[in-house]
């Protein structure tokens, strides 16, 4: 037990002694980034989507006659 209070302890400090933290305007900028790239892949990800259903709608309603 004694050893998992330490590992966190150690992990608190490398949080606020050794790592570089970005400006409040650059985490704003990055998160504005982040959050359109992933709008435009998730609409991406549906048209791919929408498209493959139509096709194997298509291909089924073929087979079946």
């Amino acid at each position: 037990m004694a050893g998992i209070v330490n590992y966190i302890k150690e992990s608190f400090g490398e949080l606020k002694n050794n790592v570089t933290w970005p400006s409040w305007a650059e985490a704003q900028s990055l998160t504005v980034l982040v959050a359109v790239f992933s709008i435009i892949f998730s609409l991406a990800i549906w048209g791919v989507d929408t498209v493959f259903s139509k096709a194997i709608g298509f291909y089924f309603k073929w087979i079946n006659g």
